[in-house]
C-alpha cells in the first residue's frame, strides 16, 4: 500500500495508509476522467444563452440539451421550435395539427367553413350548420332570421311569430293584450287593468278602496292600506286597542308586549 502511495507522489502527514490510498485513487480518477458539464451548467456552449438568475444556460429555440452541448431538434414540415425543454420541442403551425407525435398534418376545413382564430379547429360560415365533418345549408323558414347559436336550428322566428312544426306561425294576441318577447313562457300578456282568462284579456273589476295590481297570481287588484279583502270587496279594518297595521297595510298585529286573545290584544303575562 505504501508503495502505491509513493508511486503517485502522495505525502500527507497524519493520515493512515488506508486514507492516503483512497485520496490517491480519487486523484487518479480525476485525471483519467475529466468532469463534464451537466445539463444547463458549466461553460455556455454554442447555440445557447446564459441565464440571468442562476449562472446556468439554456439552449436557444430549435436546440435541446445533450450533456454539455445543444444539439439541433429535427423539425417536421410545417412545425416551429417552441423552446420547451419537455416534449418534442416543437409545435405545429397555425392550420396544422400533430399526427402521431412525429409530423404536422393540415387541418381539413370543409367547404363553406373557415379556420377558427385559434387555428386548431374550423367553423361553418353564416347560413350553414355543422353536420359531422361537413357544413350544410340552414333551411330558413318564412318570417325567420339567422342567429349565431350553433347548438340549435340556427334561426329564430321574427317578433310576433312562434315556432310550430319547423315553421313560424303568427302568435294569436287577444284584444287588450301585447307580445312579451319572452324566449320561454307566455308569448303574450294582458294590458294593465285586464287579466288573462281562457285566451282572452278580461277587464279587472276594481272594487271600492282598491287599486290595480299586476300580480299574476291575484285578482288583479289590492286593497288600500287600512282595508282588507273580503270576497270581491275591500272592507275597512276594525283595529283593536294596542294593535297596529302590519307591513302590508291590509292586516294587523298586536303591539309589543301584547298578545292576541279573543280578537283583541291583551297585556302578556
Amino acid at each position: 500500500m505504501n508503495g502505491f502511495i509513493a508511486t503517485v507522489g502522495l505525502r500527507i502527514p497524519g493520515t493512515s495508509p488506508w486514507m492516503a490510498a483512497m485520496l490517491a485513487v480519487g486523484m487518479v480518477a480525476s485525471l483519467a476522467f475529466p468532469a463534464l458539464a451537466q445539463d444547463g451548467t458549466g461553460a455556455v456552449p454554442a447555440n445557447a444563452v446564459a441565464r440571468n438568475y442562476d449562472g446556468g444556460w439554456d439552449c436557444t429555440p430549435g436546440y435541446r440539451v445533450a450533456g454539455a452541448e445543444c444539439v439541433a431538434i429535427e423539425l417536421p414540415q410545417n412545425a416551429y421550435p417552441n423552446g420547451r425543454s419537455y416534449g418534442p420541442g416543437w409545435g405545429c403551425l397555425r392550420g396544422y395539427e400533430e399526427v402521431g407525435d412525429t409530423s404536422c398534418g393540415q387541418i381539413p376545413v370543409p367547404e363553406n367553413a373557415f379556420l377558427r382564430a385559434s387555428g386548431y379547429d374550423w367553423q361553418c360560415n353564416r347560413g350553414y350548420r355543422q353536420d359531422r365533418k361537413v357544413c350544410v345549408p340552414i333551411v330558413l323558414p318564412e318570417h325567420a332570421y339567422l342567429t349565431d347559436d350553433r347548438s340549435g336550428s340556427g334561426w329564430v322566428c321574427d317578433r310576433g311569430f312562434t315556432v310550430s312544426s319547423g315553421a313560424c306561425v303568427p302568435i294569436a294576441v287577444p284584444e287588450n293584450g301585447y307580445l312579451t318577447n319572452a324566449d320561454y313562457g307566455d308569448e303574450w300578456a294582458c294590458e294593465r287593468g285586464f287579466f288573462a282568462n281562457e285566451g282572452r284579456c278580461d277587464p279587472v273589476a276594481l272594487p271600492k278602496n282598491a287599486f290595480l295590481d299586476q300580480d299574476v297570481y291575484g285578482p288583479g287588484w289590492r286593497c288600500e292600506r287600512g282595508f282588507e279583502p273580503v270576497g270581491n270587496a275591500c272592507v275597512a279594518i276594525d283595529l283593536p286597542a294596542n294593535a297596529h297595521l302590519d307591513r302590508s297595510g291590509n292586516s294587523w298585529r298586536c303591539d309589543r308586549s301584547f298578545q292576541l286573545s279573543g280578537g283583541g290584544c291583551v297585556l302578556g303575562r
